[in-house]
């Protein structure tokens, strides 16, 4: 695309360009030059480099320069850049690594995709070609590791989630939390992205790995373990948090009615499928295992692939209303199955219920109901099922 043409729709756009940099004399020098030609809106961080960075970038008048006087990390050096554009008043941040593996000439790329993008609300990031042969094979697994772990977190299947030639949207971030300072911040930002319903997708863009240029400052031991440290948290928070409020939010929106049509009815599942999401629902929903069971099915239903919405709509069968007479009903079942006797009623439970003196026989009894009840609701679903798409299917055809 024409620079000039480029550099037009950078101002309407009003984005910047954010380029970290740590001991990359090699190539720093051309990245710049290199984002020079597309736009002057330009925010170099200097991350403590110890090379001739310095003495390369005393060469530019035209750019915005912030300086660390030691190294700091990847991430502290992208959230300082983040902070500047911010109070500069940009709307948007291209951010491009100086280690040569990116090409500016990519930038017209993301701000034609923004410029397409209805909404705005959207973070782009550059996909590369993993598959050629000049990428290094541990740099291919680990993305392939990161794009699993973004997807169980986000819901959101993508290519390529390491580049670092990215688009941010600067109105999100600002409002955002992060606590990570490393090259970990890479995944922490596009995860809280994608989590305040920002549309995070990949564009392709070109790549170039010389090893004879290159410096990686990815070091394998320390920079893999705080990644898993942090996926592992936000994996956490996902099945504790973010999974039940989107499911609630989704619920209120559409309602009984609508979610039951849609989420349940319309889904694309087979009715065995379906069934067996209903039935893992129920029997998380009247297990005693209080506090755990929305972590608990939304983590079963991912590993068994069932559906997570209908698994997590019938966990939610032990609602207030319910809870006293699943207790009593639970503890009369265990009474059976261990041969005890107890005297009590049903509204004793709501009131002076000596808990622990029944908890045995509640354990025993809640699992007993849980398995029954799932049974019972899986076969009967499942039969629903089938006649609701017999029907479906006699009605195209008819």
């Amino acid at each position: 695309m024409n620079p000039t043409l480029t550099n037009q729709k950078i101002d309407s756009l009003n984005v910047c360009v954010i380029i970290p940099t740590y001991n990359n004399d090699r190539t720093l020098q051309r990245v710049i030059d290199g984002v020079l030609e597309y736009t002057k809106h330009l925010i170099v961080v200097n991350d403590g480099a110890t090379d001739n960075t310095k003495n390369i970038l005393s060469n530019y008048n035209d750019l915005t320069l912030i300086t660390f006087t030691e190294n700091k990390g990847k991430g502290v050096a992208l959230r300082e850049g983040f902070k500047k554009a911010i109070n500069l008043g940009y709307d948007f941040a291209i951010t491009i690594d100086s280690d040569g593996q990116h090409f500016p000439n990519d930038i017209p790329v993301f701000i034609n995709a923004l410029e397409q993008h209805q909404t705005k609300n959207v973070l782009f990031i550059g996909a590369r070609n993993m598959e050629q042969e000049s990428v290094p094979g541990k740099s291919s697994f680990g993305n392939k590791f990161s794009n699993f772990w973004f997807w169980f977190e986000t819901g959101i299947k993508l290519q390529d989630t390491q580049s670092g030639f990215r688009l941010y949207p600067l109105q999100v971030i600002k409002n955002l939390h992060f606590f990570t300072t490393k090259f970990e911040f890479e995944i922490e930002v596009i995860v809280k992205s994608a989590w305040k319903d920002v549309d995070v997708k990949n564009i392709p863009i070109q790549v170039l790995y010389d090893e004879n240029e290159r410096i990686s400052h990815f070091r394998p031991f320390k920079d893999f373990t705080r990644i898993s440290i942090l996926n592992t948290w936000l994996v956490f928070l996902t099945l504790v948090y973010i999974k039940p409020r989107n499911f609630f939010r989704n619920f209120k929106k559409k309602g009984v009615k609508q979610f039951f049509i849609e989420d349940v009815l319309g889904s694309y599942d087979s009715p065995k499928k379906k069934a067996l999401s209903i039935a893992l629902g129920v029997f998380i929903g009247l297990t005693p295992l209080w506090g755990l069971h929305s972590v608990l099915v939304i983590f079963l239903a991912i590993f068994l692939n069932l559906n997570k919405a209908i698994a997590f709509a019938f966990s939610n069968v032990s609602i207030p209303p319910f809870i006293p007479f699943i207790i009593y009903t639970s503890t009369k079942i265990g009474e059976k199955i261990l041969g005890v006797q107890n005297t009590y009623k049903l509204d004793e439970i709501t009131q002076n219920f000596e808990f622990v003196k029944h908890l045995k026989t509640y354990i025993v009894g809640s699992f007993t109901l849980a398995t029954i009840s799932a049974c019972i609701f899986g076969v009967i679903s499942y039969l629903f099922f089938l006649m609701f798409n017999k029907k479906n299917t006699a009605k195209n055809h008819g």
